[in-house]
């Protein structure tokens, strides 16, 4: 009796980079995938929003250039990282490349808003060996201004995946006016605390890289006239994190 093949798991690609530093431990393949449910307002990728400003991958397509740089990945201690737009609005594509990797023996980053955590099963995140996980504020009203989503589902994640033990880094952008108030930080700052699997969080400063892109794309930049955060705002909440017992970069 003859059997008919599965068809190939696809997902719909933006682009992938080579990286180090803040996409996980070592040097990453860090593959951005297309589509995205927020609009944060200092988004870098614009371009990654929709669908349709990706093309059609097949995962072995996807792995087979991920092994061309396997020696690099390995002798780095680093990996994959899925990312785009929102990774998590691919679960299917998703979580079939993340367990290709595993079984190649690469180590898995998910970097994701958390905003469709529930989309993420289990048997995806036991594939995961660490979710960057970003929170954009801890202000419910200042989320839903930031990114026109809500907060509550990111915080949800974020429980969900300590208690199923899952690693995370905490991102954090530091942002003039949005995201610099104290008291919001603190908030989140002990909120992470309560955290057992959080291993570090990183408050990455504004910036600006990404404002030719909405140039190209003829849509304005809504942050093009916030200043870039001082080193010495930086450093103050990255100590409140620090107060709190957090590694905080």
């Amino acid at each position: 009796m003859s059997t008919v093949a599965a068809p190939p798991v696809t997902g719909r690609v933006h682009s992938w980079d080579l990286s180090t530093g803040v996409d996980g431990p070592g040097t990453r393949f860090v593959l951005f995938l297309s589509g995205c449910p927020l609009r944060c307002l200092y988004c870098a990728n614009p371009d990654t929003w929709h669908m349709r400003d990706g093309r059609t991958a097949t995962v072995d397509e996807i792995m087979a250039e991920i092994e061309k740089y396997r020696p690099f990945l390995t002798a780095s201690g680093g990996g994959v990282t899925l990312t785009g737009g929102e990774a998590l609005l691919q679960p299917a594509f998703t979580g079939a490349l993340l367990r290709r990797c595993k079984e190649a023996g690469l180590h898995t980053a998910l970097d994701t808003s958390g905003f469709l955590g529930a989309r993420a099963s289990d048997a995806l995140l036991a594939d995961t060996d660490l979710v960057l996980l970003d929170i954009k504020s801890f202000d419910i009203g200042t989320y839903r201004r930031l990114t026109g989503g809500d907060l509550a589902p990111t915080l949800a994640f974020a429980t969900r995946l300590n208690r199923l033990g899952v690693p995370l880094w905490i991102r954090y952008v530091l942002v003039p006016g949005w995201t610099d108030d104290l008291t919001a930080v603190d908030g989140l700052a002990e909120f992470v605390a309560g955290l057992d699997t959080v291993d570090r969080v990183d408050v990455l400063p504004f910036h600006k890289l990404g404002a030719p892109k909405y140039e190209a794309l003829g849509i304005p930049f809504p942050l093009k006239d916030t200043p870039t955060p001082d080193p010495a705002l930086t450093e103050r909440v990255r100590a409140r994190f620090r107060a709190h017992g957090t590694a905080a970069y």
